[in-house]
């Protein structure tokens, strides 16, 4: 039996976990789910979301409980009160307009003609949830699948391992019936053979590059639908007519928050010469002002990344960026609880290029490199400079001179003063070894159910 385990970045012990299912168990549950979707999509669009909310409301109740689990399973610190907020605006906004996103197009109602096209749930929906932001990222797809009429079955990833365990209880508790919304723990060989015996009729994977590579190997030929968020290296582009300390406020916060571990972090910046200087300066600070400790602390801002491994990769990074002649501007001493493991210091580095990992490989962690740019020409082809396309940010007064830019940015959002935000009313996709599909908004329903048509001849 293989067990999936927790290992907590706070002291690096097992805090967690469970027994991956085997196959046959796996399939039974996906059997119920297939068979329980029936009758939730014949329920009214009204009753569905009520239920959803419920659910959503009823997880609320939990923030007790849910707050320091967050911080024992992938260390961010309990001052910032866990995904809440986040995880109600998207929730309140896709319920907002479930009925309208999935209302039927009419094209024709007359006495000769009946014609439209209705939005029909694939089925049952296969959620692979990651562990940086355990809640929001599930919701995203959790929320509009159940209320377009879809069955859910969701696994989180090992880090959060009782995340959806905790999500499926609170949506069970407040009325949704327990084989529409499942939790189930797998381990990747089965999961790889589920979707490669065409379980699923959608899957909606949140995790690397390579992961989406093996989904998209599992399902080759099944024709199964896919949405794939993946890798980011998400630029910030500052402007010489940039509010200053708005843009260092946010773009830095972009940076570190969560220990870097967001999927729209800001991992690299580029600042006119103008305001380099100004600009790095006030980054140091900003970075320095930190307290890395222990999550479950109050005082603690910055907990440890959520595996040594991760931090490790980031020190790697760090470390062959310096030795091509990178300077890292940020004091270890001020960061004693860096302890060469999971704790690790904030860093902010100058004098890099594009020759460095740091500059061109996913990081996701709180380190950050600034380069001076000349003009946007220099600044746009720099920021296309990458085979990932999540996000950017540009900071300007100009909203015509950001719109331009961003028409040539190879991205799948375009920020102008603002950064490491999800817009619910937006569709969240990407680009290039980012991904393909897209969540939330009207998009997001879309791409959660399939399209059907109707042509009634009355006489």
């Amino acid at each position: 039996m293989t067990m999936i385990q927790c290992i907590s970045p706070v002291n690096g012990e097992v805090y967690a976990e469970r027994p991956a299912v085997d196959a046959a168990t796996a399939s039974a549950a996906v059997a119920r789910a297939r068979a329980a979707q029936k009758g939730w999509a014949k329920l009214a669009i009204e009753d569905r979301v009520k239920l959803v909310m419920a659910g959503v409301a009823r997880l609320n109740e939990m923030v007790d409980e849910v707050v320091p689990e967050l911080a024992w399973q992938m260390g961010r610190p309990i001052r910032y009160g866990g995904e809440f907020r986040g995880f109600n605006e998207r929730s309140n906004y896709v319920a907002a307009i479930a009925a309208d996103a999935l209302a039927p197009i009419i094209v024709e109602d007359s006495a000769s003609f009946e014609r439209r096209i209705e939005r029909v749930a694939h089925g049952v929906v296969f959620v692979i949830a990651p562990w940086n932001y355990p809640y929001m990222t599930a919701i995203n797809t959790v929320a509009p699948a159940l209320m377009a009429g879809n069955a859910v079955i969701l696994k989180h990833a090992s880090q959060t391992i009782l995340v959806g365990e905790r999500m499926v209880r609170a949506f069970v508790e407040a009325g949704v019936p327990e084989d529409v919304f499942q939790n189930i723990f797998l381990d990747h060989g089965t999961t790889s053979a589920l979707i490669a015996a065409k379980s699923f009729d959608f899957v909606n994977f949140t995790g690397s590059v390579e992961g989406g590579r093996s989904i998209e190997r599992a399902a080759a030929g099944t024709f199964t639908g896919l949405g794939l968020e993946l890798g980011g290296k998400d630029p910030g582009y500052v402007m010489e007519d940039a509010d200053l300390d708005a843009a260092v406020d946010t773009l830095m916060d972009g940076a570190m928050f969560n220990s870097g571990q967001c999927c729209c972090g800001i991992e690299r910046i580029y600042v006119n010469e103008n305001l380099y200087d100004d600009f790095v300066e006030k980054a140091v600070a900003f970075a320095s002002a930190y307290k890395l400790g222990n999550p479950l602390e109050q005082e603690t801002s910055l907990g440890p990344m959520a595996h040594k491994r991760f931090a490790a990769e980031v020190r790697a990074q760090t470390a062959e960026a310096v030795a091509k002649g990178a300077r890292a501007l940020v004091d270890p001493k001020l960061f004693p609880a860096d302890d060469g493991g999971a704790y690790l210091a904030p860093q902010v580095l100058v004098d890099v290029d594009h020759s460095m990992k740091v500059m061109t490989e996913e990081s996701f962690g709180p380190v950050v490199g600034i380069m001076k740019v000349k003009n946007d020409a220099e600044a746009l082809a720099l920021m296309n400079d990458c085979k990932y396309g999540l996000t950017t940010s540009l900071w300007t007064k100009d909203a015509e001179r950001a719109a331009r830019i961003g028409q040539d940015l190879e991205t799948g959002t375009v920020f102008m003063n603002r950064a490491d935000y999800l817009d619910p009313a937006l569709c969240w996709t990407g680009v290039k070894e980012t991904g393909r599909g897209g969540s939330l908004s009207v998009i997001g329903f879309q791409n959660l159910t399939r399209p059907k048509s109707y042509h009634l001849k009355k006489a």
